[in-house]
């Protein structure tokens, strides 16, 4: 018999999801029929899998280490070597961190090193997760940031953290802004709405004005910061989160960002990469909003944190003073 204890983590999942997590080789048939005979019990009683585990919930397997060891999974997480990060903020459910222009947020091939395997080892290493743990919980970044573009990453620490932070991003009721010198000179504050196209082939999105096939609904809202020299440094307002969409949709309005390959004016980013050594976008996520936010995330209830620019960006655009 082994006795399994939910964590602050694991919280707040279905109980039968977390048995498939537990020993991810069984079947779930198996797993129900377990539960049935009451060889898996749920606090000392009788459970069916529909119940949700509070932190310390016990569940007891009256199975053998044979039977148990056999259904565990035979892959663990991967743990890199620990790296130091720039963390705006952590605590039990959630870490922010800066993440800097040249790391990917998640992985895109199964031997790639994302800031999201290094979060892992940070909270292995300060002790807010442990190995165990990890065979049934997997924390994970919440929002994506392109490779070279820098700033705030959420990376969900406990399942109640992953959830919230997911919910607000999906339901725009967090609000995250960037930073980004284009070439151009802009006026005044404007909302811009338009489709987005993303051909999957090429990694590569296309404005348009109206609704096409494949096309989702975007909006971006920016307005002028500062005069830099044959630009203009903005604050964007990322309303609807899709692939590219600040780079693709200031571009298709004629303020590509400085050094965007992609989607910016290359004889503009010659220009720039000769000069100051610019050789990706200059495009930076450096605040974000939280909403009004109870139990367990009220400790970031309507915080804002804000993440310093780098230095590539000052060479640009001299002292950003933010009004």
């Amino acid at each position: 018999m082994r006795v399994v204890k939910v964590s602050e983590q694991e919280a707040g999942q279905r109980l039968d999801k977390l048995l498939l997590k537990y020993m991810s080789e069984a079947s779930k048939g198996f797993l129900f029929k377990m539960l049935r005979k009451k060889n898996i019990t749920l606090n000392g009683k009788k459970a069916d899998g529909s119940e949700k585990v509070c932190f310390g919930d016990e569940i007891k397997l009256f199975l053998s280490d044979e039977t148990i060891n056999r259904f565990s999974s035979k892959q663990e997480l991967q743990i890199v070597k620990e790296i130091p990060l720039d963390i705006l903020y952590e605590d039990e459910n959630i870490l922010l961190v800066n993440k800097p222009a040249g790391m990917l947020s998640q992985k895109a091939a199964d031997t790639d090193v994302s800031l999201n395997e290094y979060c892992i080892s940070h909270v292995v290493a300060n002790g807010s997760l442990t190995r165990e743990i990890l065979k049934t919980f997997k924390p994970s970044v919440c929002n994506r940031l392109d490779r070279n573009t820098s700033g705030i990453v959420i990376f969900g620490k406990s399942l109640a953290g992953l959830q919230t932070m997911s919910a607000l991003l999906k339901d725009r009721t967090m609000h995250k802004y960037y930073l980004c010198p284009v070439y151009g000179t802009v006026k005044s504050e404007q909302l811009i709405k338009g489709y987005l196209k993303k051909d999957e082939k090429t990694n590569r999105v296309t404005i348009h004005d109206s609704q096409i096939e494949d096309s989702a609904y975007i909006e971006t809202r920016y307005r002028p910061v500062q005069i830099i020299q044959n630009g203009t440094l903005l604050e964007v307002e990322l309303i609807t989160g899709k692939t590219h969409q600040i780079r693709a949709h200031l571009a298709s309005i004629g303020y590509p960002i400085i050094g965007d390959a992609k989607y910016g004016n290359q004889k503009v980013n010659d220009r720039y990469r000769e000069k100051y050594g610019i050789t990706s976008q200059l495009l930076h996520a450096y605040k974000l909003v939280m909403p009004k936010l109870e139990d367990p995330l009220a400790a970031v209830s309507e915080r804002t944190f804000l993440a310093p620019v780098p230095e590539r960006f000052q060479c640009v655009t001299g002292e950003i003073k933010i009004m």
